[in-house]
């Protein structure tokens, strides 16, 4: 199994455009610290690529990387679709963007393609554009990808894109177990984490690799520097720090530890930082574009 790490960052974008946060200054002054929204491809072959989740910088993120350039033929791609973990527009604005002419395999939840028909009708704004095919993913049944490559989504919250609205619903978040059936590998994407519960610890505890989510550093992160009110934990993701934090669980973990979908104002982003270090420390890193993992 073949993964490439395409961005971390989370739905601002890092550094976000009307922000002037110390992360997001630095990253304006130091354009190498920059990074694309938070995204992931894989493949069991190398062959057909599946990407989780389409961010607003999907074409940007294609053509970083050679894996995922078209050929031989002129609208020959080996992107063959798109696993969603939920509706967030960070993570569903680029189905807009892969709109020329393309056969793509979309899934989702019930609850995230019916959000893409109704509230941000993606679906029916693609029809004249590519062909999609839209399939619903069932919790625990594992998604045959490629010859290699099995996918299996399970729940990791309830909370709905705040475009919904209020919703009873409950598989609006997920995450994705990834198994290669000939290594054996296995890998686990889960950008939206709100609690580290038995089920959750149940999907990550064999995996060889993780990559999880690391909005935030602490969950007040955002009122104690200004850019916002909303606790971290409000908007379905736990903290890094702290003894209830994601960071203490991932330490006991055996496999690879990887922090994706890092808001801007999270210091994690800063390489020389106090809290970098101590993730290194801890055997966890911050994911990157460009980030390759072979399993």
């Amino acid at each position: 199994m073949l993964l490439r790490c395409l961005g971390v960052a989370a739905g601002g974008g890092y550094p976000q455009w009307n922000c002037a946060c110390a992360g997001c200054r630095a990253a304006r002054d130091r354009p190498e610290r920059a990074s694309m929204h938070a995204g992931l491809a894989v493949s069991g072959t190398g062959e057909r690529w599946f990407l989780l989740n389409a961010t607003p910088d999907v074409h940007h993120q294609i053509a970083a990387d050679p894996n995922l350039h078209p050929g031989p033929g002129p609208r020959d791609t080996p992107v063959a679709g798109v696993l969603l973990t939920d509706a967030e527009f960070d993570h569903t604005i680029g189905l807009l963007m892969l709109r020329e002419g393309a056969e793509l395999v979309v899934r989702g939840t019930p609850e995230v393609l019916d959000a893409l028909e109704t509230r941000f009708p993606v679906r029916g704004l693609l029809g004249d554009y590519a062909s999609v095919d839209w399939r619903p993913v069932e919790l625990g049944e594992p998604i045959e990808l490629d010859e290699r490559l099995r996918a299996t989504a399970f729940r990791t919250g309830g909370k709905p894109p705040r475009y919904v609205g209020s919703d009873e619903r409950a598989n609006w978040e997920l995450g994705y177990r990834l198994q290669d059936a000939v290594t054996g590998g296995t890998a686990v994407y889960a950008p939206t984490v709100p609690r580290w519960d038995e089920a959750f610890a149940a999907q990550v505890a064999d995996a060889d690799c993780v990559f999880c989510d690391g909005t935030f550093h602490t969950d007040d992160e955002m009122s104690r520097q200004g850019t916002g009110s909303r606790p971290g934990l409000s908007m379905g993701h736990m903290p890094i720090d702290g003894p209830d934090g994601s960071a203490r669980r991932l330490a006991e973990l055996p496999g690879r530890k990887i922090y994706v979908h890092v808001n801007n104002t999270n210091p994690i982003l800063d390489e020389d930082s106090a809290e970098r270090r101590r993730l290194a420390r801890l055997g966890i890193e911050v994911g990157h574009a460009g980030l390759e993992v072979e399993l």
